[in-house]
């Protein structure tokens, strides 16, 4: 859209990250990741290649006041995001471990927009002409044919 902030969208491999909407997609389709997981994934991305530090995501992710087994809900955040991008630890794509001192995101990210939906230019009836509905269902059948669906 006109106007977006450009950093709001990061792009890796086949996935699409939208910082501002918390969704992550692959291809296109959005695969489900909760908020702490979701806040870990974008951490990792902003700092793409650099050691994330488990105290900078403690401080961010888990503020003072908020009283969890920090060791425990940070591995399971790291386990749901290797899930949702299809990684795991012994093998790391994505997200590389640091024993004891954090995390660091591998691939290489590209910001920018969110890509627009393609605009469909739809053959036009002419203006004296008030379609029936055999004439209307026609038109449809065209539009969605174009579109690649089935009416």
């Amino acid at each position: 859209m006109p106007g977006e902030d450009a950093s709001n969208v990061i792009r890796f491999g086949v996935f699409e990250v939208d910082l501002r909407a918390g969704e992550l997609r692959r291809q296109g389709l959005k695969v489900k990741l909760q908020e702490q997981p979701f806040q870990v994934l974008a951490m990792l991305l902003e700092k793409q290649g650099q050691v994330v530090t488990r105290e900078e995501l403690r401080d961010r992710i888990w503020p003072d006041g908020i009283f969890v087994d920090f060791d425990k809900s940070l591995s399971k955040a790291v386990n749901k995001v290797r899930e949702a991008l299809g990684d795991s630890p012994e093998n790391s794509r994505f997200v590389e471990t640091l024993p004891r001192r954090g995390y660091r995101f591998l691939v290489p990210v590209e910001s920018g927009q969110a890509p627009q939906p393609p605009v469909l230019q739809l053959p036009s009836l002419p203006a004296e002409s008030k379609p029936g509905p055999s004439a209307r269902r026609r038109f449809e059948r065209l539009c969605c044919k174009k579109l690649g669906e089935r009416v």
